[in-house]
Order: C-alpha cells, then sequence, then structure tokens
C-alpha cells in the first residue's frame, strides 16, 4: 500500500462515507457537469462522484503509486486520470486538458502545505469552476470565511473572487492515517465578476492586471495586522500621514482602525483609492 509516500505529501484519506456524500451534494453535480478531483488517493471521493452521473471526472494526483491503484480501484470511461502536480496542472486545464465548457466544478481533499497555493492558483484561472468544494484543515476554513473583527490576509484574497461558506466540520478521526487536527468542508462559488468596485456599483469584468494590483494591496494592508491601517498605509505606499488621513477620510473610514476590523466593502474601496495614481 503506497502509504509512505502518501504520508510524505500530507495527504490523509477521508474514510466517513457521510463526510463524502455530503462533499458530492454539495457540488449539485448535473449530467452536463465535468468534475476536477484534486489528489483522488485510493478513490474514496471519486467512487461518489461517479455515482452522481457527471458527464466527466478529471482526477490529478501527484503519487505515481496511487494512480495505479485508482485506475483498478475505478474504471470508467468518464474518468481521466492526470498524474503530476495540480499547482501546475489548474493552469493548463482550458488549453492542454480541453476542459472548455462553463460548467466544470472543482473538489478534493486538499494537504494543509498546498491549500493557500492551491486557492491563489483558483483565483488567478481565467476560467474559473462554477462551484469549489475541498475538505481543508478546520483552522484555514475558519480564517477564509472570517469577517470583522476577525479579517485577515487569507479572507481578503479568497472573498475577493468568490463567496465561502463552511458547509460542516469533519472529526480526524475520519481519516486514515488519521491527521493531528479536525477539518472543515468549504463551498466557495466565484463570483461572475471580481467586487474590486464594491456593493451597488455597475457589474465590470476586472483585468489581471487589476487583480494583482489588489493582491499586492491587501498585502501591504495586512503586513503589521496589529497596527492601524493609517501606519500600515502610510508605511506600505510612503504616504505623508496626512495624505493617508486624506484618502482615508474621503472614504469615511478611521484612521484607527486595524484591518482586522475591515469589511471587504471597505477593503475594495481602498483598493481602488490606494492603487488609483490620479488621486
Amino acid at each position: 500500500m503506497p502509504r509512505r509516500l502518501g504520508q510524505r505529501l500530507g495527504q490523509h484519506f477521508l474514510k466517513d462515507r457521510k463526510a463524502l456524500r455530503k462533499i458530492v451534494a454539495a457540488l449539485e453535480i448535473t449530467s452536463r457537469d465535468t468534475i476536477v478531483e484534486i489528489g483522488p488517493g485510493h478513490g474514496e471521493l471519486t467512487k461518489h462522484l461517479l455515482a452522481a452521473g457527471p458527464k466527466k471526472i478529471i482526477a490529478i494526483e501527484k503519487d505515481s503509486k496511487l494512480v495505479s491503484g485508482i485506475e483498478y480501484q475505478v474504471s470508467s470511461k468518464r474518468i481521466k486520470i492526470i498524474e503530476g502536480d495540480a499547482l501546475k496542472i489548474l493552469p493548463l486545464l482550458n488549453t492542454k486538458y480541453l476542459i472548455r465548457d462553463t460548467r466544470y466544478k472543482l473538489t478534493g481533499n486538499i494537504p494543509y502545505y498546498i491549500t493557500g497555493h492551491l486557492l491563489r492558483k483558483i483565483s488567478e484561472l481565467e476560467k474559473k469552476p462554477k462551484l469549489v468544494v475541498l475538505t481543508i484543515q478546520k483552522e484555514v476554513a475558519e480564517r477564509i470565511v472570517a469577517e470583522p473583527p476577525k479579517m485577515n490576509l487569507l479572507a481578503a484574497s479568497v472573498q475577493f473572487w468568490g463567496e465561502p461558506k463552511i458547509l460542516g466540520y469533519i472529526s480526524k478521526k475520519s481519516f486514515r492515517p488519521q491527521p493531528k487536527v479536525d477539518s472543515a468542508v468549504i463551498k466557495i462559488s466565484p463570483y461572475p465578476v471580481k467586487p474590486l468596485r464594491g456593493h451597488g456599483a455597475s457589474p465590470k469584468q476586472s483585468s489581471q492586471k487589476e487583480a494583482e494590483k489588489y493582491y499586492r494591496f491587501i498585502k501591504i494592508l495586512f503586513k503589521q495586522p496589529r497596527k492601524t491601517i493609517l501606519n500600515n498605509l502610510r508605511e506600505g505606499f510612503k504616504l505623508s500621514q496626512e495624505e493617508v488621513e486624506r484618502r482615508l477620510q474621503k472614504l469615511n473610514i478611521s484612521p484607527s482602525l486595524r484591518p482586522a476590523n475591515l469589511s471587504m466593502h471597505d477593503i475594495n474601496k481602498l483598493a481602488l483609492i490606494f492603487t488609483d495614481k490620479r488621486v
């Protein structure tokens, strides 16, 4: 059994059938959907996905020994198994692997050490999944869905491109080998457009350049979470205190707030005014 390599890659295989069925239900699979599964392992989730009747399943597995195992465990013409690193393969889905339809959905039991990188890769996809349902570490899931007064860099990064929701928690006892912490199932519904202009504004597709400016901005905003936004913005943008206060006053945002106290609406407004060179 390829357990040793799986453990080295941070893999813990979900065995709880109730949890597996819950993940599949959250994906709302139809016969027109293509499902992209990251890290199928021994095919525990893959079997349930197949039973839900999707058009196709593309399973991305890094462990070569697990690839041969899943080919034996789950045999179907509707499954395509790709051996490789999901972080490198995801950007190629629409070209090399020819996912042309807009109904593809993404799922998987994600190792802790790639969660942040994976979410950033999804954010950069030109054609995002219609739906994302992931099993991740409980603490990370709670950070992603955070709101004021617990806003953080990860939450601001994910909530920029999608709406996250925790569907439930899974005990560490439901995995083999057993991890040290519990997990959570998180559902992210990508926005049809990136909400850079805040609520109530005319919908407009943000360019990749605008998205990159936003990510650079929030890194500055959250660089020192315990400092006030006045200090972070002043230091990060090399502006005078008076200039930062002027811009914040224009947005009716207090300079004494800390980043954790900001809503996504406030962060979007700040990103616009601090990345616009015309201001």
